[in-house]
């Protein structure tokens, strides 16, 4: 039986009330719901991005005390920060992966700069400091910048990969969305060298995840960073209910969700807790 890694993104970028507590709380749920990996911005107390690490780690702490989830902390997002403070979060020991972003791309009414400067400067963090990168795509062309990275960095296999779609000024969230960037991959590299993922930005429905079930996906992210709505008439105050009706599609597909342990396993991460 085929096994997807779910992944729980629950901070949304407009929170401006970090409560670790909360958070980890909300994770635990998720986790018990079949998350296997929990992706997170460190924020200030008033959500927005920085450098400092004190409430991440706060957030992170109280989440081990619960679970085993796998730890993934994103080195992107839209902010004034420098790629320096950015990468921050690959230094942490309590760190196990780190989301990479490969190319400049409009985010609604914002730029998301990520010059190859930058780009370059980030991926040798994430290795030297042995992190796992999940690389997000916005665009089928960064498909071809990571073969270029690739080339040069030599990323470990498989390679993670997130298809990200939905943002104003991006990919739309579409069926023909989705293949192209899935060709884009398959056209850069090995289909057993990649295992490629999910992420809707405004998601209402379900979908397109299944599309992206059926035709290969090995990973799903869902959470308020993306999305809160259960259905198109329906948001939740929690992200484990999201998680909840994922994995009850997951399994309507003769499919089942990933451990925490079985996503190391995958990943190649030596369990560090």
């Amino acid at each position: 039986m085929k096994k997807i890694m779910v992944s729980v993104a629950p901070v949304s970028a407009g929170d401006k009330n970090i409560q670790p507590e909360k958070i980890a709380d909300d994770v635990y749920r998720c986790y018990l719901a079949g998350a296997a990996m929990v992706h997170l911005h460190a924020r200030n107390e008033h959500g927005a991005l920085t450098p400092n690490l004190t409430i991440l780690k706060r957030t992170v702490d109280l989440i081990r005390e619960k679970c085993d989830i796998v730890v993934e902390i994103s080195t992107g997002g839209v902010s004034d920060l420098t790629i320096e403070e950015r990468c921050q979060p690959c230094y942490a020991p309590w760190v196990e992966a780190n989301s990479l972003n490969v190319g400049s791309v409009n985010l609604g009414d914002s730029v998301y700069c990520n010059p190859i400067k930058d780009v370059r400067f980030c991926v040798k963090q994430i290795f030297d400091n042995n992190k796992i990168a999940e690389t997000e795509l916005f665009e089928v062309g960064m498909a071809n910048t990571l073969r270029e990275l690739d080339e040069a960095y030599h990323f470990p296999r498989p390679m993670l990969i997130a298809l990200v779609m939905g943002h104003d000024g991006e990919m739309p969230a579409t069926r023909a969305g989705l293949d192209h960037l899935v060709s884009g991959v398959y056209d850069n590299f090995y289909k057993d060298d990649v295992i490629w993922g999910y992420t809707e930005a405004h998601r209402k429905n379900w979908e397109l995840m299944e599309y992206a079930l059926e035709t290969g996906a090995g990973s799903v992210r869902i959470g308020f960073e993306d999305s809160d709505y259960l259905s198109p008439e329906n948001r939740v105050d929690h992200n484990y209910m999201l998680i909840e009706k994922a994995t009850e599609i997951i399994r309507s597909k003769e499919m089942e969700t990933m451990s925490p342990d079985e996503a190391r396993t995958m990943l190649g991460i030596t369990k560090k807790l």
